[in-house]
């Protein structure tokens, strides 16, 4: 993404105050994605109802497609002798309300600060995102064409629904192309440390024109004396969009732990790319489902760059879920992407679910309903399509 510096007269503003150095930047940016959108089957019925009723087609403005909208600030300041003060705060919204993207957090994608070191790596402390995010989204479809190329209901955190607060996150350099991170985020409930805490590690390894990367992440909520309603983790947002197809059921889980493995090679105009993940939702007393429900996913991305301009993908992923519920999606995804400068695009996505099997937490019999992608659109069919034609711009 590319920055663009503050004023000189914002820079000298910040000087006046004491705070800015010869050897120090700060870079304000942001992302702006809008899209008319289509979407057939969709439930009528109240939210929540499940399993859901009525199907209308709908038309309407999207948005946070291909990119979250956000806006942000970064910057950094040179210690010397390779070391590095670094921040960064960013807050998404939503384009068509101009609400926050999380209600109550102002920066509620990320903010944190931290030291980084030329030989040592980063260490940054805030809310961030996950290890699993940093090294191992970007080989995967959802790292070209966003939230229609994702996971059905993001069971496995491939569009980054979740962030997470309190995090102490490591970051190495690269040694001869290898590289890895980890990340604890404390719950700071007194007496009780591991309380809702979360932890991640991952690694990459790019050798050439093909990379590697895996991850794990191990989201606990927090403990409660009475029935859970929901995630009410400290440290995650949890990997819930509010849909009750796919995992919305399973929103009341004690912990929620995610390997992901993927793998990119890069030929002349082809970008091939495949992954698998391995999501397991663990119940507690105080869960509302009462057996492990676990989500195994393979995926593959294949990607042609036409011209400099012009980027086409295909993606299809294969969601299967066992233990509380038995249920498989299926969804193919296409899409184009037109870069008419630096800064500016337009693209065309679309996307075709089929669900089977059995819809979590309704009676026995149900059919299990579509729901592409992270969106958390419900749908009453087990087929849903969903299409999106819109611009992006950076700044």
């Amino acid at each position: 993404m590319k920055r663009v510096a503050l004023s000189t007269l914002s820079l000298a503003m910040l000087a006046a105050t004491g705070v800015a150095h010869a050897q120090s930047s700060v870079t304000l940016y942001g992302l702006i994605d809008e899209s008319v959108q289509f979407v057939n089957n969709v439930a009528t019925s109240p939210a929540g109802t499940n399993p859901p009723t009525g199907n209308k087609n709908q038309f309407g403005l999207g948005g946070s497609n291909l990119q979250g909208n956000r806006w942000g600030l970064k910057g950094t300041e040179d210690l010397g002798g390779g070391l590095k003060t670094v921040f960064q705060l960013e807050s998404g919204f939503s384009l068509n309300t101009g609400k926050q993207s999380v209600a109550g957090k102002l920066f509620n994608r990320q903010a944190y600060v931290g030291l980084s070191s030329d030989q040592y790596g980063v260490v940054t402390l805030g809310r961030q995102y996950d290890t699993t995010t940093d090294l191992v989204q970007g080989l995967t479809g959802d790292g070209y064409f966003g939230s229609q190329f994702a996971t059905p209901g993001d069971v496995d955190n491939n569009d980054n629904s979740a962030r997470f607060n309190n995090v102490v996150k490591y970051t190495s350099p690269v040694l001869n192309g290898f590289q890895f991170a980890g990340m604890y985020a404390l719950g700071g409930v007194a007496g009780a440390t591991g309380s809702g805490q979360t932890w991640g590690a991952a690694a990459t390894y790019g050798i050439g024109s093909f990379n590697v990367a895996a991850g794990y992440l191990m989201q606990s909520n927090a403990a409660t004396t009475v029935a859970r309603t929901g995630w009410t983790s400290t440290t995650s947002d949890g990997v819930f969009n509010g849909q009750v197809n796919v995992n919305g059921h399973y929103d009341t889980a004690r912990s929620v732990g995610i390997a992901q493995i993927a793998a990119q090679y890069v030929a002349g105009p082809f970008t091939m790319s495949a992954r698998y993940s391995n999501a397991q939702y663990k119940p507690d007393a105080l869960s509302g489902f009462t057996s492990t429900q676990r989500y195994n996913v393979a995926g593959g991305y294949l990607g042609y760059q036409l011209n400099p301009a012009i980027l086409l993908g295909l993606g299809y992923t294969w969601t299967h879920g066992s233990g509380d519920s038995s249920n498989t999606y299926n969804q193919i995804n296409i899409g184009a992407d037109y870069s008419v400068s630096k800064r500016t695009d337009f693209y065309a996505v679309a996307t075709y679910q089929h669900a089977s099997g059995q819809q979590p937490g309704a009676a026995a019999g149900t059919t299990a309903g579509a729901s592409v992608g992270s969106y958390g659109i419900d749908s009453a069919s087990n087929n849903q399509t969903l299409v999106n034609v819109g611009i992006r711009h950076k700044f």
